[in-house]
């Protein structure tokens, strides 16, 4: 079940980042991520020792990064020379039963809804029109990705993240989707839980920096 999460969270970030198609190895997917501090990143659904040295032993390029559902003291001692695991990168693979909730707008912000190419986007705004909060998702099918969801510093506390995030779920409902899919920080982890999303691995960051 797991590789199978992996597998819609790799589809639908590059829908989401509207990032050119995923390039599919035996051991997973490549992407093109195509920023300075990551250039691109091999997402392994089903890691082992072998798969991962094989994807490594592909790389050339320096900040192109592995990213896979175990734990980092798991995939640490599988990596060639040049390669580090990191532990600020790392985060956590999360899922849930999606539901509409209709969630009711909170006093003095203002909500827009756009969607484009597959990707719902949720903004609020402050009545200074600043924006506050953002979340993004893209629906494929049964399953919704979500996304880039930030609430600025100012805003925080406030629940925005939660009606960014009910919006999200509700949109994506009523497209057809019942399953949820996310990777998420340490911080982005305590409010998808409060939220019914349930942990399913670890998503361990490899990064090649010889």
């Amino acid at each position: 079940m797991v590789s199978e999460l992996v597998s819609i969270w790799a589809a639908g970030w590059v829908v989401s980042r509207r990032r050119p198609r995923a390039v599919e190895h035996p051991w997973g997917y490549y992407i093109d991520v195509g920023r300075p501090d990551q250039i691109g990143r091999h997402v392994l659904p089903d890691p082992d020792a072998s798969s991962v040295r094989a994807a490594a032993a592909s790389v050339t390029v320096p900040h192109t990064w592995l990213k896979m559902p175990v734990e980092l003291a798991t995939a640490e001692p599988w990596l060639p020379a040049g390669w580090v695991a990191d532990e600020e990168e790392t985060g956590h693979l999360m899922a849930a039963d999606l539901r509409a909730t209709r969630p009711t707008p909170l006093d003095g912000y203002r909500t827009t809804v756009d969607r484009a190419d597959g990707v719902t986007c949720v903004r609020v705004y402050d009545t200074d029109g600043g924006l506050a909060a953002r979340g993004q998702m893209a629906v494929l099918g049964p399953a919704g990705v979500v996304d880039q969801v930030v609430t600025e510093e100012a805003h925080r506390r406030r629940g925005l993240g939660d009606f960014v995030m009910r919006t999200l779920a509700d949109h994506a409902v009523a497209e057809g989707a019942h399953l949820g899919v996310l990777g998420a920080t340490d911080a982005g982890r305590a409010l998808y839980e409060t939220l019914g999303w349930r942990r399913c691995a670890s998503l361990a960051a490899c990064i090649y920096r010889p």
